[in-house]
């Protein structure tokens, strides 16, 4: 049975999971509202992105001092004040800020409410805690993305962004009802945690995370043109389409846990990113029939999440010594790849290629994840025959 103080962690991981993806099921829907082009409203997709890469640690380190518990309530504050601002850009440009600043709030409140889960957690069931947390990240996928487009589609794309404006307000208050306070860990100093980035290993993990990610990110960003200039889909079935997209997501995340039990991070997620260079590239060739993009959108969604587990484990081992930032750092690097993605992929329409093109960017930037990966594993191999020598 889920702990009750654990609730408010996969409410708040529903209303980011549902704001981050819901963009891409209503971007038509958006684009033509604000009167600007499908290129242009990818921006948005990746102004959100590059908020959740800059607040991820920044938020955390200038709030590590304070209660954890009250750090997530003033999370989800902004989160709400920010979506609901979104609801009501008048134009474009207010459209981009309020994006970016919705999305600095995103990893910060994963950073700290995977700390808070841990605490929470039965003994020997920290990593079930963990995965109740993130539940509610996957069922957004399942429930919420498809909900929002079919309410984006067929009301307002502004509606959309008011609804998840009220998750967050819930899931303030449901903070402060549920979630005991627990004490602010004692930190030396900002410098001191900052040193976990003097290794190159972390780096390295974060670019493996960055730019293998983007490959999905570039898929999923212009899936709802792709499916309905190319592979012919009506508008009405683009919800079922993100439903089974999310359901992949949910599988993934599960079978991603126990691949990462049993093979070690790095290795895992050279499997992963090579299944994904693979399953990128048949989207491309097969973008035209619609039996083929169903299962590719649920083994697509199912891939990505796949890599989450191992990815999380991999930044963690390089970054120790601080534990909320290091905590942060998966955030910040699925949503580098997430704006990266989104902006490359975009590049290709820009030049009048047709919507299948982005997962030719897309499969391109998962084989670089590969070549990063490949990279890092013979690193780790030549300094062990090295320390083996000594």
């Amino acid at each position: 049975m889920i702990k009750k103080s654990l609730l408010p962690l996969a409410l708040g991981g529903f209303g980011i999971g549902m704001t981050e993806f819901v963009i891409m099921g209503i971007l038509p829907d958006v684009a033509s509202g604000l009167g600007i082009s499908i290129p242009q409203a990818g921006h948005l997709i990746t102004a959100y992105a590059l908020g959740v890469v800059v607040g991820a640690p920044t938020l955390v380190s200038l709030m590590a001092h304070r209660p954890p518990r009250s750090v997530l309530m003033w999370f989800m504050a902004m989160f709400t004040l920010f979506n609901a601002m979104s609801a009501f850009s008048p134009n474009y440009e207010m459209m981009m800020l309020s994006r970016f600043m919705a999305g600095l709030p995103h990893g910060a409140f994963f950073g700290v409410g995977a700390v808070v889960a841990s605490r929470l957690a039965d003994e020997g069931k920290v990593a079930a805690a963990l995965a109740t947390m993130f539940t509610g990240l996957t069922l957004a996928n399942v429930l919420g993305v498809p909900a929002g487009t079919w309410l984006g589609h067929n009301m307002s794309w502004r509606a959309v962004f008011l609804v998840v404006a009220a998750i967050g307000l819930v899931t303030v208050l449901a903070l402060r009802q549920l979630v005991p306070h627990i004490e602010a860990k004692a930190r030396t100093s900002l410098l001191h945690d900052l040193r976990i980035f003097r290794g190159p290993a972390l780096w390295l993990a974060l670019a493996i995370t960055s730019i293998g990610t983007g490959g999905f990110f570039a898929f999923f960003s212009y899936i709802a043109p792709l499916l309905t200039d190319v592979t012919h889909f009506a508008p009405a079935t683009i919800p079922m389409v993100m439903t089974v997209v999310g359901v992949g997501m949910t599988v993934g995340v599960h079978l991603g846990g126990r691949l990462a039990d049993r093979v070690p991070p790095l290795q895992s997620i050279l499997i992963l990113l090579g299944t994904m260079t693979v399953l990128l590239l048949c989207n491309g060739l097969f973008a035209s029939s619609q039996p083929a993009m169903l299962v590719l959108a649920f083994a697509t969604g199912a891939n990505a999440l796949a890599l989450g587990p191992s990815i999380q484990m991999l930044l963690i081992e390089h970054s120790r010594e601080a534990e909320m930032l290091g905590s942060s750092l998966g955030q910040s690097g699925f949503n580098i790849g997430n704006a990266t993605g989104a902006f490359l992929s975009g590049i290709p329409l820009t030049l009048g290629y047709s919507y299948a093109s982005p997962q030719w960017v897309a499969a391109g930037l998962a084989l670089a994840g590969v070549a990063l990966a490949l990279a890092m594993l013979m690193q780790g191999r030549a300094q062990a025959r090295a320390a083996c020598g000594a």
